[in-house]
């Protein structure tokens, strides 16, 4: 299939084709009818980015694969302007028809109300509270942030435990944020550096912050009281393996207290796209690089195998491993104190029900409608011996407001008859009251 891809170059991209994605019944292919000035003219033109809005339902994703530390995730952007030839994320472009070499760094979709749709489900009664990544699929940082702040909203929003990657400086701009929240151990950081050589990194990942900036990145931080960690992902076999313990003992002393690392991944497209990289900017390179591949995954350019897809086997994987694991234990890298969930408090009034229980609170008490409040929850009651809240209109009924200063008491029959509710179980319906707190 690569011999069927043109390859060519774009200035300030890091893709190298536009092939169609997997799913394509047919491909473009580029004919020269003779019109054309020159390759140069064409091949070093540079590509606008395009950002057009993602309407989505639910904005946290949910997975169960063992290989990485979360369950749960936010992705505030598809695509990512970076152009990290070897991004993992590439082939979930093809999801929506389009090629994950440069449609995937030149056409983005953004989620505008990503902060209000996390809120809406963290105030889900079921909700359960667990660590978040953001950032995970494509940087939450990425070039179109600065202007979007659609991540910077999330985080502000919202205070879930978060665990953030980013390989961008632009996260330097929310410190403001982040710091707070890392005091009540809310937040890790986790930098991703590639490489540390700056005329590789210009072509491999070309819009993503310089190498050097990576380790500023981390010492600012750090110096904000906000833990830390590297992350040598991906690490390219003859490419940038010989760097890993050079990353590490940088970004050791820039601050970074924990470090991790991921060996490449070639899944779908990614494989031909990187070796069409590679035969554009290190010919000398390629047949190293994937024989190195082939050996850490059983033959093949990449195995998507539960457990090994990450660090891969055989004697190459393992020699990776062990250089990593004595480096760390050489520079006294440790693992970061785990997120903390007891700080976590439901947003207030953000679901259809919470509206409805502040509006019938307020015409409650000028009414004499029954209603109770005990610190943090709101509890509707009606004069039948089993309470129920029915379709349609509210009952009459009797009930007390506790509070901080005492118990009063409300009862009365109810003449209005204008305010409805949305059928439930036989139940007692618990809400939060606005300014309060679920316990």
């Amino acid at each position: 299939m690569v011999d069927e891809i043109q390859f060519r170059t774009w200035k300030g991209r890091g893709a190298v084709s536009n092939h169609g994605s997997r799913f394509n019944d047919c491909q473009l292919v580029p004919v020269d009818d003779g019109w054309s000035a020159g390759e140069d003219e064409e091949f070093d033109s540079p590509v606008a980015t395009s950002v057009c809005r993602d309407t989505v339902r639910t904005i946290i994703t949910r997975n169960k694969s063992p290989d990485v530390p979360f369950e749960l995730s936010v992705n505030p952007y598809r695509g990512c302007e970076h152009g990290c030839v070897y991004c993992f994320a590439r082939p979930s472009h093809a999801w929506l028809g389009l090629s994950p070499g440069l449609d995937f760094e030149t056409r983005l979709f953004c989620k505008p109300g990503a902060g209000e749709l996390l809120k809406a489900e963290l105030a889900r009664p079921g909700y359960r509270c667990r660590p978040i990544a953001v950032g995970i699929n494509t940087d939450g940082w990425q070039p179109v942030e600065r202007r979007l702040k659609i991540t910077r909203q999330v985080l502000h929003d919202c205070h879930p435990p978060f665990s953030v990657v980013t390989k961008s400086a632009l996260i330097e701009r929310d410190i403001d944020i982040l710091s707070p929240m890392a005091e009540q151990g809310l937040v890790h950081v986790a930098v991703s550096i590639t490489t540390l050589q700056g005329d590789i990194a210009r072509f491999l990942e070309p819009r993503a912050a310089a190498p050097h900036r990576h380790l500023k990145t981390i010492s600012a931080l750090v110096a904000a009281g906000i833990p830390v960690s590297v992350l040598v992902a991906p690490l390219i076999p003859v490419l940038t393996d010989g760097e890993l313990e050079t990353i590490l003992g940088r970004a050791r002393e820039a601050g970074a207290s924990d470090a991790g690392y991921i060996l490449l991944r070639l899944p779908h497209e990614i494989k031909d796209l990187f070796r069409g990289w590679l035969d554009t900017h290190r010919p000398c390179m390629t047949e190293h690089v994937f024989r190195r591949m082939h050996e850490s995954h059983g033959g093949r350019a990449y195995d998507a195998s539960f457990g090994t897809r990450i660090t891969g086997t055989g004697v190459y994987a393992d020699l990776l491993a062990r250089r990593f694991e004595i480096a760390k234990q050489k520079l006294g890298f440790h693992a970061p104190a785990a997120l903390e969930a007891k700080h976590f408090r439901p947003p207030v009034g953000t679901t259809q029900m919470d509206h409805f229980l502040e509006v019938s609170v307020r015409i409650s008490r000028r009414d004499c409608q029954s209603a109770a409040v005990i610190p943090g929850i709101l509890v509707l009651s009606s004069v039948v011996p089993d309470p129920v809240l029915p379709r349609g209109r509210l009952r009459a009924g009797s009930g007390v407001v506790r509070n901080n200063q005492g118990v009063r008491t409300y009862s009365s029959l109810i003449s209005a008859g204008n305010v409805r509710c949305h059928p439930i179980r036989r139940a007692w319906k618990f809400a939060r009251v606005t300014g309060s707190n679920r316990s």
